[in-house]
Parts: C-alpha cells; structure tokens; sequence
C-alpha cells in the first residue's frame, strides 16, 4: 500500500488513493494510510476466517462505491472473495502475489517456492476472480532464488519486487493500458521483469 500510494502522490500513477480498507482492525496498512493523510477505516470480515460473509461483502461494496472507487486494489487482503464485491467491480480487482502463477497459489508462496527447489520465483499482478489466485495475469516480475535462501530473505526480494511491479501495473490499468480477451491480458508489459 506504501508503495501505491507514494507512487500516486509522485504522479507515477495517473490516480488517487480514495480510500485504505482493512479487514484487521490493528493492521499496519491502517496507520500507513493515516500517515500519509488518506482516509482508513476497519471494516469486520464477518464470520468465515477465509472469506468476507454477505453483510461483509456489501458494507465493502457501500463503502467503496461512496468512495466513487473505480479500481480496487488488494494488498494482503488474505480473503477469497466471492458474488457482491466481484459483481460490483468486474475486471477491476486487482492483487498481487508473491509467487510466479500459475505456480504455488495460496499461502506462503514463497516457502512453497523454496521448498519445491524452484531457481526462479516471482510476483505476479492479477485481476481478482472467484478462485484462489486464478484471475488474468496482468504482469509479473521474477525473483531468484538463490542457494543461500530461507524463507525470509526469498519473501525480503519478493516484496522489492513487487513494490516495483504493483505501482507499475495499476498506472497501467489507470491509463486503460490494459485489455481482457478471455484469459489473457494484452496491452501492457513491465519494462523490466527480472530481478538480480
């Protein structure tokens, strides 16, 4: 969120940060936004652990369409999210994750990389669907993994990585750089997309 922010007050992203959601109350993301002057609010997940219920789902819906949101951005937002919020905002969710997908979806992709012996990994910039890190790929920006590894310092790089991809990918879904044909993703390219 950091980096998106900063981004769009520097004018590298043609857009503003109308408002920072939260599903945690005492969640870093929270004072960050407040630090910087944007408007932050908790709103509670509801019931399921994995999942914002329907209550949930349409006070994020409430509040995001007051807010005149016209693209919403996830940033450790650790839900599935289903019907409401995607009906509302089809094709333009949008979230990053630390891995190369279609390669190790879910939790702790990076440990999953490191694991699996992989000698590259990544993050990758998708628009949301109903799955679990299934929707389009909008970008992506690779990562190695070196023989020294562990799990923190591989996460460390990914999140360099992604603090340099997140920011450029939503300039590029701002400026309408972007178009949808089925699965694919055409219209825009990271500049760089290896990392040492």
């Amino acid at each position: 969120m950091a980096a998106i922010a900063d981004a769009c007050a520097a004018g590298k992203v043609p857009a503003e940060v109308a408002i920072v959601l939260s599903d945690q109350p005492e969640a870093g993301i929270l004072d960050q936004a407040r630090a910087r002057g944007l408007p932050a609010a908790y709103l509670p997940p509801g019931a399921y652990r994995t999942r914002l219920d329907d209550p949930a789902e349409a006070a994020y819906v409430e509040v995001l369409r007051k807010e005149a949101v016209d693209l919403v951005v996830l940033a450790g937002f650790m839900r599935v999210l289903k019907g409401t919020l995607l009906g509302a905002f089809p094709r333009r969710i949008v979230n990053i994750h630390p891995s190369l997908l279609p390669a190790f979806p879910g939790l702790a992709a990076w440990r999953q990389a490191l694991e699996y012996g992989v000698k590259y990994t990544g993050c990758t910039v998708h628009l949301v669907d109903a799955g679990v890190d299934t929707g389009p790929i909008v970008g992506q920006r690779v990562v190695p993994v070196r023989s020294d590894d562990t799990p923190e310092s591989l996460h460390a790089r990914i999140q360099e990585a992604e603090r340099v991809l997140y920011p450029a990918a939503i300039g590029a879904l701002a400026r309408g750089q972007v178009r949808v044909e089925g699965r694919r993703v055409l219209g825009w390219e990271p500049e760089e997309t290896r990392q040492s």
